[in-house]
């Protein structure tokens, strides 16, 4: 019974807001989906240093859910949690960016593993383990956790970012710009999509198990990194490394993807 009545009163809000938008209207239902602003930030507060507050990613993820409630259309028969959860996301890591919340030193660190996880797997044929990456970044495998760690706020995204090819702005493409979904049907998007998403479920299946069960986990199942290491049983902050190891792993995959895609 209280399931019906929750369904009904989020159908009632809606319908009230489609029809009047008004402020109350309006109020009452970033009301009704702010618990979703505070699940998003506490996801993504686990990978951001602790000069960065809660409250701060709340306040971003606000705006986000605004937009959301705003452009949303319910005809489309998207979920709006779904739809919204993006927009909160999205808002809150641009919030964030504007503030240049990541030093430069530590985004140069960033690029610098991610061309080493690439180079390796290149060179090897396979994903290089913790040792092989730290003698090739030349550190000893605990200054290389330590870089995981350091490194790890650099690993969450949205749409908005830019992949870079070959170190030059200039050939630079949105995420957003690949998977943008136009009205109209396009057969040739349709297939871009397609191997987009099957680029990236091999990439995943390439993965050593361990970081494939945190992708999964974290990614799909939507558990939090505390959730994941009780399941696994280790730290957060071991989960959180080797998650930071996915995530540089699977971009250097892409860009790789996307270079050989965009090459003539």
């Amino acid at each position: 019974m209280s399931v019906g009545k929750t369904i009904q009163t989020e159908d009632v809000l809606w319908q009230n807001y489609l029809a009047t938008k008004s402020p109350a209207a309006r109020e009452a239902i970033i009301l009704r989906y702010a618990p979703l602003v505070k699940y998003v930030a506490g996801r993504l507060a686990i990978g951001f240093p602790a000069n960065v507050e809660f409250d701060d990613l709340v306040s971003h993820g606000v705006f986000g859910l605004m937009d959301a409630i705003e452009k949303f259309d319910p005809t489309r028969n998207i979920k709006f949690e779904t739809y919204a959860i993006a927009r909160i996301r999205g808002a809150i890591l641009d919030g964030l960016r504007s503030n240049d919340w990541v030093p430069r030193s530590v985004r140069q660190k960033a690029r610098e593993l991610e061309r080493t996880c690439a180079d390796l797997e290149n060179k090897l044929g396979r994903s290089a383990t913790d040792q092989e990456i730290s003698e090739a970044l030349d550190v000893s495998l605990h200054e290389f956790y330590q870089l995981l760690s350091e490194v790890s706020c650099t690993t969450l995204s949205s749409l908005d970012e830019l992949w870079t090819i070959n170190s030059n702005e200039e050939d630079s493409v949105r995420v957003l710009d690949l998977i943008r979904n136009d009205d109209s049907k396009d057969p040739l998007l349709h297939v871009e999509l397609e191997e987009i998403r099957t680029t990236l479920g091999n990439a995943i299946d390439c993965l050593p198990e361990r970081e494939r069960m945190v992708v999964v986990l974290y990614y799909y199942e939507g558990l939090t990194l505390k959730e994941i290491g009780e399941i696994m049983e280790i730290s957060e902050s071991r989960v959180s490394q080797i998650h930071t190891k996915a995530i540089f792993r699977l971009r250097g995959r892409l860009n790789r993807w996307h270079k050989s895609t965009t090459e003539v």
